[in-house]
């Protein structure tokens, strides 16, 4: 009896020593910005962007990005900095070099560390987003100018006419 008394306390001990395993099940990620491509006389009407490559400035094209057609993207922003300028090009015509328009979109914003848990860690969400576009080419027109925040990528953030 005595020699059991030791042992049940050894293994009180071991089991209350365990913790419980943390797992994020919230899959936080940090947002993407999701354009929509629409039609610049139907602005209801969704429009293909036809051979359109998206690439960041001072980079190359991003892979998922490269002579695609497509009425929608989802670009990442540069969490590290409050500027994220992408270059875009399309070519609706026949894919020569020649008939290639390009245009810069340049994207402000105020980037915020969000805790979500212990096991998931944090996500940056991004605050009093600003959207500019040298608009000399082919994009039209695009709505919103501005963005309170970007906190999810559920849904189009902007809506670029064409």
């Amino acid at each position: 009896m005595k020699k059991i008394i030791p042992i049940l306390i050894l293994i009180t001990i071991i089991f209350s020593t365990c913790e419980k395993d943390d797992f994020c099940v919230k899959n936080p990620i940090t947002p993407n910005l999701v354009l929509r491509f629409y039609d610049e006389t139907n602005q209801e009407t969704l429009k293909t962007a036809k051979l359109l490559s998206v690439w960041a400035e001072g980079k190359d094209t991003i892979d998922d990005y490269t002579s695609i057609t497509t009425d929608s993207i989802a670009i990442p922003l540069n969490s590290l900095t409050t500027e994220t300028i992408y270059h875009l090009k399309i070519n609706e015509e026949d894919g020569a070099k020649a008939d290639n328009l390009y245009t810069t979109f340049t994207i402000n914003y105020t980037p915020e560390d969000v805790y979500v848990s212990r096991s998931c860690g944090y996500k940056v969400i991004f605050n009093d987003v600003t959207f500019s576009s040298d608009n000399t080419n082919w994009i039209k027109e695009f709505t919103p100018e501005t963005l309170t925040i970007i906190e999810d990528q559920n849904s189009a953030h902007v809506q670029i006419f064409h």
